[in-house]
């Protein structure tokens, strides 16, 4: 998990909602990504979806088999999808998404039966971190909204 907070600190820095996420495969780190939706213009540009296709080109298959995704936030609906389609064996996360958590706030995707995949899931690794980085990017973005209303408005 430290490596997703890397991550994710990577997208904070770059003016990116601070997530990150790596999959590892038989100890080795083989996917990385850092959420770049506003920079790449790319609404597809989550930290899971780099990973997901940084590690299937190492793997040099769509299958990840046997890998642990580790992300600092619950993946959303395209994420959760494609972890599934990714065969990956486990998700781990920071904390949850009440707004668009597919794993356990607004869905159970990745451990649907009705599926013919389901990934163990575990919530909570070192969630404090990831919410940190997630509350100060945002106070951050509302402090400079208030400065830039208070300076167009000659306060």
């Amino acid at each position: 998990m430290g490596e997703a907070l890397a991550a994710a600190r990577k997208a904070g820095a770059a003016d990116e909602v601070p997530i990150g996420a790596v999959i590892v495969l038989d100890g080795e780190c083989i996917g990385r990504g850092w959420n770049c939706t506003r920079s790449a213009a790319d609404p597809t540009g989550h930290a899971e979806m780099h990973a997901i296709r940084e590690a299937a080109r190492h793997v040099g298959a769509q299958r990840i088999v046997g890998a642990t995704v580790y992300t600092t936030v619950e993946p959303c609906f395209m994420c959760a999808g494609a972890l599934l389609h990714a065969r990956v064996a486990r998700v781990v996360w920071g904390v949850r998404d009440p707004k668009f958590g597919a794993c356990a706030s607004l869905g159970q995707v990745l451990s649907d039966d009705r599926l013919n995949h389901q990934v163990a899931i575990s919530e909570g690794v070192r969630a404090e971190e990831a919410r940190a980085l997630l509350v100060e990017f945002f106070q951050s973005k509302r402090r400079a909204s208030a400065e830039g209303r208070n300076d167009s408005t000659g306060s």
